[in-house]
């Protein structure tokens, strides 16, 4: 049996990935976070409370558990902050020191989340184009998309000396129940169990949504294969802000209090972001488990979700 450590593995996305490994059999799961009751337990998942920020964290879980894989999806993930936060470079020290710790414990492939932020969002093809993994080039426009890329020529590099094999899964626009309230979809449906009005930008700019479920199966995937390199980690079906907020709309019978153009586009905001998906499907042989029109009417059916109205 391979044993696997997941960290980030409460997350959006982490949790998923853990489900998705559990349902893959075959692994000794072992999950890692500051606090225990976060994470996922039972059903040979295995929970340990470390601070992956703390230079001396992660050594003597790695010693101790030994994992012959590593997920590592923890980072910050501050809404409306992260784009700009400081912590993004500790997070680079920390994933370096993770991955340390991980070669000197016998670890032999590592596997962690990126961003298509590291990707340059004003490239003249992704007017109307994808998101290419060795065709678009990486110019990230944010400290958290550079970051991101550095971490990722560095665990390249390492990896290779190491003997290890890296796979790099950069995620495109997740979505689904535990995200923060603010962002784009629960603060819509938070809005509309209100009745209120959502106010959104024209809805104009076309982006890659993919549901977390989806995402946290796709890097489980990834994790069992033996592809190396960036992948896309998307739906690859490009849909406008504005599909997307009507269809929150129709799903819970108010598409009449979406108000789109009540809002500004944001200067900075691209075009078009969609993933280009063919290294996800074809080489690690993963595709979603449903449309992007079902993920997003299930979440809007969701009781249990914790929202809030979005203010104008």
């Amino acid at each position: 049996m391979k044993r696997i450590l997941v960290t980030g593995a409460s997350g959006l996305i982490g949790r998923h990935a853990v489900a998705a490994l559990v349902r893959q059999g075959g692994w000794d799961i072992h999950v890692a976070a500051r606090r225990l009751p976060e994470l996922p337990s039972g059903d040979g998942v295995t929970a340990h409370a470390v601070d992956l920020l703390d230079p001396l964290g992660p050594t003597e879980l790695l010693r101790r558990t030994a994992p012959s894989h590593l997920l590592h999806l923890a980072w910050t993930t501050e809404h409306g902050r992260f784009w700009r936060a400081p912590e993004n470079l500790d997070w680079v020290a920390a994933t370096l020191r993770l991955a340390r710790a991980f070669a000197e414990a016998g670890g032999r492939r590592m596997v962690a989340g990126g961003t298509c932020a590291e990707y340059d969002w004003s490239a003249p093809e992704l007017v109307d184009g994808s998101c290419h993994e060795d065709a678009t080039p990486t110019l990230p426009h944010t400290l958290y998309g550079v970051a991101k890329d550095a971490c990722r020529r560095m665990l390249t590099a390492f990896g290779a000396e190491a003997g290890i094999e890296t796979a790099w899964g950069r995620i495109f626009f997740p979505f689904g129940p535990g995200e923060d309230p603010r962002r784009l979809i629960p603060s819509i449906i938070g809005n509309l169990r209100a009745c209120i009005a959502a106010p959104c930008s024209p809805g104009t700019q076309v982006r890659d949504f993919i549901a977390g479920e989806d995402a946290g199966a796709a890097f489980a995937a990834i994790t069992a294969s033996g592809v190396t390199g960036a992948v896309n980690v998307g739906s690859g079906i490009p849909m406008t802000i504005a599909e997307v907020a009507l269809t929150v709309g129709r799903a819970m019978g108010r598409p009449d209090l979406i108000h789109l153009g009540a809002l500004p586009l944001r200067p900075d905001d691209p075009p078009r972001l969609v993933a280009d998906v063919r290294r996800l499907t074809d080489e690690v042989g993963f595709r979603c488990g449903a449309s992007l029109e079902q993920r997003i009417t299930s979440m809007a059916h969701l009781r249990c979700l914790d929202v809030s109205p979005m203010s104008p």
